[in-house]
């Protein structure tokens, strides 16, 4: 498809307001999974390029296929209890070598490469997120219980795109395991964000008629949920969009399976996936 000059220039006039209305924002992007293996390249070249424009964007990531995929090479069988991974202290080895020896490598070179600048973490590090069991049957999952915003402020004020792996450190020294979109919300909580975006390989929330909803308001969100009108993986992601809205404005929920979905969210009018208000 070939398009015109013209039509190029409307392209970038209608994302002025949008990079003018989001200069010097934090904007926290939730990365990882299948959608981000789908289209790594394209979705981390939209970060680099929000960081050029005068966004600050900060990076969450998890990483559970390759964490599944690696447990099975060492012979470690994986248990999921209501979606989320039962992780004894064998699993959390894996989990801290897949997450920090890997996939937060890998994300960090691609953004260098691309013409970012980023350095990763943990929340281990600093620390930046502290963490409790959040159910003893589960083992080490965790749930948040403070965020630590200065390790990650002193990244972006020095012009660095943090990505941050999904691991908190509890007060009884331990590593947790912790749900990425969770973390991606109270970080964004934290650092008094602009905007949480949650990247997924679904278009967005489903109605009852299946197509996607392109705004919904909190309260519909938490009918949605009790109702279970939604399920699955859909459920952590609603709770972290309304968890966010105490303190953010606008959270979303993308398919990162589209190329340069991020720029088309945050710079078209129309958008895509499902935008959650208060």
């Amino acid at each position: 498809m070939t398009i015109e000059v013209t039509d190029r220039a409307k392209v970038l006039v209608e994302a002025l307001p949008y990079i003018r209305r989001f200069h010097g924002q934090i904007v926290v992007v939730k990365v990882g999974g299948n959608a981000i293996e789908q289209r790594k390249e394209e979705t981390l070249l939209d970060v680099v390029l929000l960081r050029y424009v005068g966004m600050l964007p900060v990076l969450v990531h998890g990483g559970g296929p390759e964490i599944t995929a690696m447990s099975e090479r060492l012979g470690i069988s994986a248990e999921f209890r209501n979606g989320l991974r039962v992780t004894d202290a064998k699993t959390m080895e894996v989990v801290k070598m897949v997450l920090t020896g890997k996939v937060n490598p890998d994300l960090v070179a691609t953004l260098n490469r691309l013409g970012g600048q980023a350095v990763g973490m943990s929340g281990e590090d600093g620390p930046s997120i502290i963490a409790e069991a959040l159910d003893s049957d589960l083992g080490f999952v965790g749930r948040v219980t403070h965020i630590n915003p200065e390790p990650i402020t002193a990244l972006v004020e020095r012009g660095y795109v943090p990505v941050i792996a999904s691991i908190g450190l509890g007060y009884d020294g331990n590593a947790y395991n912790i749900n990425a979109d969770t973390v991606a919300a109270e970080v964004a909580v934290a650092l008094g964000a602009a905007k949480l975006i949650l990247l997924t390989d679904v278009p967005g929330v489903l109605g009852r008629d299946q197509r996607v909803v392109t705004e919904i308001k909190r309260a519909a969100a938490e009918e949605m949920i009790s109702s279970g009108q939604v399920s699955g993986g859909m459920i952590p992601k609603l709770q972290a969009c309304l968890r966010s809205l105490d303190v953010v404005p606008y959270a979303h929920i993308i398919d990162g399976r589209t190329a340069h979905s991020l720029l088309l969210e945050l710079f078209t009018e129309a958008g895509i996936g499902t935008m959650v208000t208060p």
